[in-house]
């Protein structure tokens, strides 16, 4: 009863934060700096919410956040290369089919403006990308693959974070476009899993989603004419 009582509670409360996420986002359609706030309270709430029910261990050892050996760092800077060699080749073989006027104005709608735009890039880069790794695969996916759903972990918590990201750019691609984002997102989300169940932490996909979101930035960086 009690694995019942943390499977729903795992699969539940995850799928309402995306759901209220995706309402700030979209139809209430807020300031970035709100939209911010609210994920960090969501994302860090939630799991504390399971550590205070379920886990009755100390906060650090609640989420996997054991100590990795340089050949688990390792994997996950090589893959993280590649995922950023992968992200900017793509951007230029597709960036004619990108309204790049659109993203921009989307991301100025959102107070999102060449002003702010570095403080907002460190901020992605660095602390928005531990919290999606805390949440996805530290919350979610560790949780539920220690709970022996190992299956429904996969599948669940990739797909949740491929479709979380819509919220974010929904309005940016084609059809064609928001296929191939999704497709690469739940593909990032099983391998992300998978590098994670090596270390039995969520670091080695933390180190991954920086440089990922690094390159993201620098596309950024170039749609607002920075270079």
């Amino acid at each position: 009863m009690d694995k019942k009582k943390k499977y729903a509670y795992v699969v539940i409360s995850s799928l309402i934060a995306c759901v209220l996420l995706y309402y700030v986002e979209q139809v209430i359609k807020t300031t970035y700096l709100t939209k911010t706030l609210v994920k960090i309270f969501l994302f860090t709430i939630i799991p504390f919410g399971y550590i205070k029910l379920y886990k009755k261990l100390p906060f650090k050892m609640a989420f996997h956040d054991k100590s990795c050996n340089k050949k688990d760092l390792t994997m996950g800077l090589l893959l993280g290369l590649v995922s950023f060699s992968v992200l900017i080749i793509t951007y230029i073989i597709v960036k004619d089919m990108i309204n790049l006027e659109g993203i921009i104005q989307d991301l100025q709608n959102k107070s999102i403006t060449p002003v702010n735009f570095i403080f907002i890039a460190f901020y992605v880069t660095f602390v928005n990308s531990f919290l999606e790794e805390f949440f996805f695969r530290g919350f979610i996916f560790l949780n539920l693959y220690e709970m022996k759903f190992k299956k429904i972990a996969y599948i669940y918590s990739s797909l949740l974070f491929a479709l979380y990201h819509i919220a974010i750019f929904k309005s940016w691609f084609n059809p064609w476009l928001m296929a191939l984002a999704l497709t690469g997102l739940i593909t990032v989300g099983f391998i992300f899993n998978f590098i994670d169940t090596k270390s039995k932490n969520f670091i080695n996909s933390w180190i991954v989603h920086i440089l990922a979101d690094l390159a993201i930035v620098l596309i950024g960086m170039r749609m607002f004419g920075f270079f």
